[in-house]
């Protein structure tokens, strides 16, 4: 590990604003630092110290000039040595709220940022946790952060993820392997508001599961006793099993992925609610208005869309298309039923996905009340200086009768 003395120096412009970063925002953009020779020869995911305009040190950071945030602030203190011992102190502190938050280690371990870890995620599954580098210092640094995980959390198995855009964005390649321990032999079981989720950690979307929607299941839930479900964008089930837990009558999962709807068909097996429990494989949109030709009815209609604003180039065009998914589910809803419109598009800020959404539902043909926002869950904390780490958004509403 280099020592902390030797390392390169990389300063903001003079006109750069260095007050966000001294508040706690983590990221330093390309355009905001001075990109000399030395800074350019820098090898993607360097530690380095960063100074502002007038050469006051702001903290030590990673670099990596690939990549438009091309600066991530690791440490307020320059001499920090980013070693095994630093990441056994960041984990420890992450595990601690975890083990208050859940009584059993089913849970998003590292949410990056908002965890001190920039762009690592981290997803726990009993005795395996899944690590997604999406930075390229987490590359760099993979064998500490490894043996700090498994030393403090004590799981067997640790499967690097590295896949999805974020990577590419840095300029890593995609690889997914078993860096400690056996890998799986199956998709493994979840336990999760009173039902059981398949998650398939070494072929599945991301980590194989997302926790980040468990509160947001449990409030459909509470809703649907004795109700037809629609589960759209369903994924393995997320929504449908949990309103199945809860004493729904039948749901419907619908997703485009052959292989979610077999996992989804597994956990409702494995929840003991196969004979309540359907699928539909296709393009959702294509459903949607099929459903709605056949004059289909449901007492509770989710939908959880992957994003369809990741960035702001895309926001017009995925606003456009929460407003048509919300237009096409609306008239699926009997009479004084339920719609939970979803959106993990960080570019799409609530207020931007609720307009959408209520236009949607009003070319729909309905009128609505908005009942409750749901976000992500508490093991998906949220840094207040970054924008971009409050992502999920969850709107229940109640349509008229």
């Amino acid at each position: 590990m280099t020592e902390p003395t030797s390392l390169p120096i990389v300063r903001l412009k003079p006109k750069a604003e260095a007050r966000a970063l001294r508040h706690g925002f983590p990221w330093v953009y390309a355009d905001e630092l001075v990109t000399d020779r030395r800074t350019q020869a820098l090898p993607p995911g360097a530690l380095a110290v960063l100074e502002d305009g007038e050469r006051r040190v702001l903290g030590l950071v990673t670099v990596n000039t690939r990549s438009k945030i091309i600066a991530r602030m690791l440490d307020r203190d320059p001499a920090a040595v980013i070693d095994q011992t630093w990441f056994e102190a960041r984990l420890t502190r992450a595990l601690a709220l975890r083990a208050r938050l859940f009584d059993a280690p089913f849970y998003r371990l590292v949410h990056a940022e908002p965890d001190g870890l920039p762009g690592v995620i981290i997803d726990r599954f009993g005795d395996v946790a899944v690590v997604q580098p999406n930075a390229a210092w987490a590359e760099a640094a993979l064998t500490d952060l490894v043996a700090a995980l498994v030393k403090v959390t004590g799981v067997a198995t640790v499967i690097k993820n590295g896949s999805g855009r974020a990577r590419g964005l840095e300029g890593l390649d995609e690889d997914m392997a078993v860096v400690h321990g056996v890998a799986p032999e199956g998709p493994l079981p979840v336990p999760m508001n009173g039902a059981v989720y398949m998650a398939d950690l070494m072929g599945g979307q991301k980590t194989g599961l997302f926790f980040d929607q468990r509160p947001n299941h449990a409030f459909a839930a509470r809703l649907a006793k004795g109700a037809r479900v629609l589960d759209v964008f369903s994924h393995v089930g997320g929504f449908a099993l949990a309103a199945l837990a809860q004493g729904a009558n039948h749901a419907l999962a619908v997703d485009a992925s052959a292989p979610a709807l077999a996992l989804a068909e597994a956990g409702a097996r494995a929840s003991g609610l196969a004979d309540r429990f359907a699928t539909r494989q296709g393009d959702a949109f294509a459903v949607l208005e099929a459903l709605g030709a056949d004059g289909a009815q449901f007492d509770l209609v989710i939908c959880d869309p992957p994003a369809f604003a990741p960035a702001k180039p895309a926001l017009e065009a995925g606003l456009r298309a929460y407003e048509r998914l919300a237009r096409l589910a609306a008239p699926l809803v009997a009479p004084g039923g339920y719609l939970v419109l979803c959106s993990c598009s960080h570019a799409a800020d609530l207020q931007a996905f609720r307009n959408a959404s209520a236009r949607g539902i009003g070319r729909g043909g309905r009128r609505s009340q908005i009942l409750h926002t749901g976000f992500a869950g508490p093991d998906h904390p949220v840094l207040p200086q970054l924008a971009e780490s409050s992502y999920l958004k969850a709107l229940t509403f109640r349509l008229d009768g």
